[in-house]
């Protein structure tokens, strides 16, 4: 699946740590704060919001932006400690 993340954190503490789990998990950078993959599990995505949970605080905001899951565009929000999510499903057709 294609995963995007855009984060901003209130620290550089945060933004450094957050910055190398998403090395980790083989995301490339492709904006000063958007890192991207395209092979990446939805087992391993998991596991990263756990490490992005860790590496954060209540000042920090982090999106993911998830394609194909469950057939739908999923968009993750990490802001407050708090995960939220909005759900994209297709159009029905007739």
């Amino acid at each position: 699946m294609f995963v995007s993340v855009v984060f901003d954190c209130g620290g550089e503490d945060s933004a450094k740590d957050l910055a190398n789990i998403l090395g980790q998990y083989g995301f490339e950078k492709v904006q000063r704060a958007c890192w991207e993959s395209a092979s990446i599990t939805a087992d391993l995505l998991v596991k990263l919001k756990k490490d992005i949970d860790r590496v954060t605080d209540y000042y920090d905001s982090v999106r993911l932006y998830q394609f194909p899951l469950d057939d739908n565009f999923n968009i993750t929000i990490l802001k407050q400690k708090k995960w939220r999510r909005i759900v994209v499903r297709p159009p029905k057709t007739k």
